[in-house]
């Protein structure tokens, strides 16, 4: 294998990440940001400011934590109207949610699903959050996998969501 193939390889087949030269991950359809990471034995962790700790990076929270920065210096989100794994519970079973985000009286107003890049946003994904969706009934749902990005807009009374453009800046949600 190449050095080139070596370093256009992102995840193992047990999705465990795998640093590019240089102690980097794979870029995604975001902005970057400065992140703080650390290493921890064989493990590298990165911080997440929303629950105020150091966390295992996996695929899926290099795209959490890059979304969430999306979302808060560049859509104007509030840091403090935000919450990651955010746990739900349907009879016996418990769910998390990955992203949530409350109004002023800590009312669900959109969930956000994250994915690895390497995994492709479909119709299960849908369905995965829309079930979190039936507990909070929220305005937005949001899919993203770092790289595509879907947003949906539920509109209750006709029963029908309608995909948007763009993620909304905060102010106009």
């Amino acid at each position: 294998m190449s050095a080139e193939q070596k370093e256009s390889i992102l995840f193992s087949a047990e999705l465990k990440p795998i640093l590019f030269k240089d102690n980097k991950m794979n870029s995604l359809n975001l902005p970057s940001y400065p992140t703080k990471t650390q290493k921890k034995g064989d493990k590298v962790t990165i911080f997440d400011p929303l629950r105020r700790k150091y966390v295992t990076l996996t695929p899926e929270e290099w795209v959490r934590q890059h979304f969430i920065n999306y979302l808060t210096v560049h859509l104007g989100y509030p840091l403090s109207m935000l919450a990651n794994e955010v746990e739900l519970q349907i009879g016996q079973k418990k769910l998390r949610c990955d992203s949530v985000l409350y109004d002023h009286q800590a009312k669900p107003r959109m969930i956000v699903e994250y994915k690895a890049p390497g995994i492709t946003i479909t119709q299960k994904v849908f369905d995965q959050i829309s079930a979190y969706n039936l507990l909070l009934h929220v305005d937005y749902l949001i899919v993203s996998n770092g790289i595509d990005h879907y947003c949906c807009k539920m509109d209750y009374n006709s029963k029908k969501y309608l995909f948007l453009e763009e993620i909304p800046r905060y102010e106009n949600l």
